[in-house]
């Protein structure tokens, strides 16, 4: 399934976000960019955040130094459900357990193949809604629409 895929990063990231964007393109999604020398690692990832919780793109991928910081940032948005990982199972349950729209990896944590592997484990699988996990995403949802 071609996607729509935003990718975003602080400038410790940029070069691995170059090389993530160049492979989502041969796999056969699009790409958007959002470029950032911004340090302060938030502000791009609350835009790709929101770009991706209002439908502008399918999911996301942010990067900084851990991954850790962009995906606080990115699950502080209403509608956007960010993991963290550094391992195939973990990228591979973040869509089939999760249902996570966005990605975060860290730069200085993984190199440029485990991160494409990661990719691909992320991007190649969709979420089950009939799965067993679909009723603890679903109050996930719940949750955050009771406190809005």
């Amino acid at each position: 399934m071609d996607m729509k895929v935003a990718f975003g990063c602080d400038p410790n990231a940029t070069q691995l976000k170059k090389v993530l964007m160049d492979e989502a393109k041969s796999m056969g999604h699009e790409v958007v960019d959002f470029p950032s020398a911004d340090p302060i690692y938030a502000n791009v990832a609350i835009k790709v955040a929101k770009s991706v919780a209002a439908g502008e793109e399918d999911r996301g991928i942010l990067l900084c130094g851990t991954g850790i910081g962009v995906s606080i940032a990115a699950n502080k948005v209403e509608g956007a459900y960010c993991a963290c990982v550094a391992d195939i199972y973990q990228a591979q349950r973040a869509t089939l357990s999760n249902n996570a729209n966005l990605l975060s990896m860290g730069a200085q944590v993984l190199g440029p193949e485990t991160a494409k592997d990661l990719l691909h484990a992320y991007l190649e699988n969709n979420f089950d809604p009939t799965s067993r996990s679909a009723p603890k995403v679903a109050r996930i949802v719940e949750y955050e629409e009771e406190n809005d």
